[in-house]
């Protein structure tokens, strides 16, 4: 069988050439009903952009760089995935790079792409500050996930954190939570993402006329499922009370529900838990976990279309898009 060609693909979505040419890279104006009628197109056929011609043509790479912190924390093992299958459906290659934190990995991430190894840099910072992302070369095609600050002239695809944080625990409130405890403060100090979503709890409790007390920030070293068990069995051990808890992520809010259910604390009987992110095993625990749930799928969408324009000149200011994000509700607040 021959290999899908453009005017295949044009053919079998009803629509020009130069159509599939712009919904491919990322460029025009077509609707989103007919981008969608050609992406369903690409996928049925199987077809694939001629890198090799796109490279003399262009000088492009064709490559861009998805850089996370680490691929064994489950929400970017996910968000890389989604992101390259969207690179895919632009005609993208993606590279999935860690950076675990380190400020010189990042600097080196943004370095790859001002020698020209890859087209451009979807990437979610922990250690560079906006001044480090600010002073790079012109036509620097760059899109930064997450909630730190970003600098005005780069393209930046977010949810509204406080905003979910203070749907997640007005849900418990309206539960007859009145202890809630809020798992997940760093011991090293908040990131930009932990301060949003603590703020935004806090918000919760002050509408609701609750005192935020201090001994119910469960304190933890790294995000895992251990350290939220661990955070949880120390608090149980030092008599702190809580109703109710408020999870930063979906793997500390597993390891709760491990610590809560050793403890023979029924929940949400005795102890209610949200998390966040609605990971894959968040429907799977018992009780199923309810948890705000980011559109995932429409942030890498979203992230690759920004990129992909940027790549193919657009030299705008920077757009800053927030996602939607949903409340989750299962077994585990089902008061």
């Amino acid at each position: 069988m021959s290999r899908p060609r453009l005017t295949d693909v044009a053919a079998l979505a009803g629509v020009s050439m130069k159509t599939v040419s712009n919904v491919v890279n990322g460029t025009g104006s077509a609707t989103p009903a007919t981008r969608a009628r050609v992406r369903a197109a690409i996928d049925e056929l199987g077809y694939r952009p001629n890198v090799t011609a796109r490279r003399l043509a262009t000088g492009q790479t064709g490559t861009i760089s998805v850089a996370v912190s680490s691929v064994t924390v489950p929400y970017f093992a996910e968000i890389s995935n989604l992101l390259d299958r969207a690179a895919r459906r632009s005609g993208l290659r993606a590279v999935i790079e860690q950076t675990h934190g380190d400020r010189n990995n990042e600097l080196a991430i943004l370095a790859e792409r001002e020698r020209g190894l890859v087209d451009g840099v979807i990437f979610h910072p922990v250690a560079l500050t906006p001044d480090d992302l600010v002073d790079r070369s012109p036509g620097f095609a760059l899109v930064l996930l997450g909630e730190g600050p970003a600098p005005a002239g780069v393209d930046h695809v977010m949810i509204d954190n406080e905003a979910a944080a203070r749907e997640a625990t007005t849900h418990l409130i309206e539960r007859g939570c009145r202890h809630i405890a809020f798992l997940g403060v760093e011991s090293h100090g908040l990131t930009h993402t932990t301060g949003q979503r603590f703020a935004g709890y806090e918000q919760a409790l002050e509408m609701a006329g609750q005192r935020a007390d201090p001994r119910r920030r469960l304190q933890i070293e790294h995000y895992s499922a251990d350290e939220g068990h661990r955070a949880v069995a120390d608090a149980l051990d030092q008599g702190v009370t809580f109703d109710g808890i408020v999870c930063r992520d979906d793997s500390l809010a597993t390891g709760a529900l491990h610590a809560l259910h050793s403890r023979r604390v029924r929940v949400p009987g005795e102890v209610a838990v949200t998390g966040w992110d609605d990971l894959i095993i968040a429907r799977n625990l018992w009780p199923p976990l309810t948890t705000i749930g980011p559109h995932k799928a429409e942030i890498a969408r979203t992230a690759v279309r920004l990129l992909a324009e940027r790549i193919h000149g657009y030299a705008g200011p920077g757009r800053h898009e927030i996602v939607a994000s949903q409340l989750i509700p299962r077994d585990s607040t089902a008061r």
